[in-house]
């Protein structure tokens, strides 16, 4: 039975949130209500074309194989679905064999390649799909952009259009939930976050053991699988240190002093995790000060859940010392997700000086500032750093408190 109606999936979501707890087989049925609910952001035939690979990364379980699988489910081309963990679809894709591949591809409208990552030399493949099929069109998935990336950047040159997928934004969850909702959930949102698997759990016990899995069956072996790098404890290690300075510099001297690594090596575990969508690096801003700090970066988890999970810190916020980097952290990602949505571009910073003035988030867009700090008191009152005045008069500077913040990421 499928209902059409959002209005009359909200309330029949509501009788399956009441009785799920005393009926097991609501369970599968309350995912299928919410997957009509959260709608996401990509409408895939709006990317697809003749000649040309879509590819879709993101991270592991944030929904890129059923936005495929839906988006294949109304589609009137004729397709071939398959991943990249076939070992036979490895053989023949990653053969570079021309016949072999053409005859692979051949009677198809589209060809739907799931953990495309899996298969070696899959950029070459997938090129050679797109010259010898006339009218082809291509989706390749992946969670690892240092895989799939690589594999893809020549090959596919002037080939391809990409798309990064995130856990549920807050953009996607507004088509469903109106602002007073989105208010009500939020300390949710700040504490577990937002895969989807997190948002369609029925209990905090469930949301936790979710996120436990994620990090330590996902995030740290997808990382391990990369440079040849021994030893999970090390890594877990750095991100705890990375968790516990979100919203400062960071320090690659003083990590690699805590750990026992060099410096070099702790930037690159930094990179090979931000090109695993586990975190994201935001550099400082400086232009005309010497005093500007910019040399330095902060860095953010792509989940506040993720983040929480790796320090084992789940405790409700009344009871966080922690609430102003959760709130920052949030911020930042959402902002972060509704640029990339609704394709605004430009790039962003943090500002600080030597002597301590700093703002959380700086953007340059077309050539213009934009000023933003972030208070989780609705009572906190902000006055612009005076070297950022005189330095960048004409920039744009606001305050974003628990009362704005939806106008912000929205």
């Amino acid at each position: 039975m499928i209902y059409h109606d959002q209005v009359m999936a909200r309330q029949l979501f509501k009788y399956v949130d009441l009785y799920s707890t005393y009926l097991g087989k609501f369970v599968d049925f309350r995912y299928t209500v919410y997957t009509m609910l959260y709608k996401r952001a990509y409408d895939l035939k709006h990317f697809l074309k003749p000649q040309k690979a879509l590819i879709i990364y993101g991270p592991r379980r944030v929904g890129k194989t059923t936005l495929l699988q839906s988006f294949l489910k109304t589609s009137s081309l004729k397709y071939r679905l398959d991943s990249g963990d076939n070992i036979k679809v490895q053989d023949v894709l990653g053969s570079q064999d021309f016949d072999r591949i053409k005859e692979y591809a051949e009677g198809y409208d589209l060809i739907a390649l799931d953990e495309a990552q899996q298969i070696r030399g899959i950029g070459m493949g997938l090129k050679i799909i797109i010259d010898q099929i006339p009218g082809i069109r291509v989706i390749a998935t992946g969670s690892s952009s240092f895989d799939l990336a690589g594999a893809l950047g020549e090959p596919l040159t002037g080939r391809k259009t990409t798309l990064v997928l995130y856990p549920l934004s807050q953009i996607e969850l507004a088509k469903t939930l109106n602002r007073h909702e989105l208010r009500e959930r939020l300390e949710d949102y700040l504490v577990f976050g937002a895969y989807p698997d997190v948002i369609t759990a029925l209990s905090r016990k469930e949301k936790i053991a979710y996120l436990e899995e994620i990090v330590n069956s996902y995030l740290l072996n997808d990382v391990l699988a990369l440079d040849r790098i021994k030893g999970a404890r090390i890594l877990l290690d750095l991100l705890k240190l990375i968790a516990f300075q979100v919203g400062n510099e960071v320090s690659l001297t003083e990590i690699a002093t805590q750990i026992k690594l060099d410096v070099k090596t702790v930037g690159r575990y930094l990179d090979l995790f931000e090109k695993a969508f586990v975190i994201r690096r935001v550099g400082g801003f400086s232009r005309n000060l010497r005093k500007e700090l910019s040399s330095k970066a902060k860095y953010y988890f792509l989940d506040n859940g993720i983040r929480n999970a790796i320090i084992s810190q789940f405790n409700p916020l009344n009871l966080r010392d922690d609430i102003g980097a959760l709130w920052e952290n949030f911020m930042v990602i959402e902002r972060l997700k509704k640029c990339t949505y609704k394709g605004i571009p430009g790039a962003d910073y943090f500002w600080r000086t030597y002597d301590g003035q700093e703002i959380d988030l700086v953007e340059e867009r077309e050539g213009s500032l934009f000023a933003y700090e972030f208070k989780w008191s609705e009572t906190t009152r902000c006055k612009q750093p005076k070297d950022w005045v005189l330095a960048y008069p004409k920039a744009e500077y606001h305050v974003i408190d628990r009362k704005k913040y939806l106008d912000f990421i929205l």
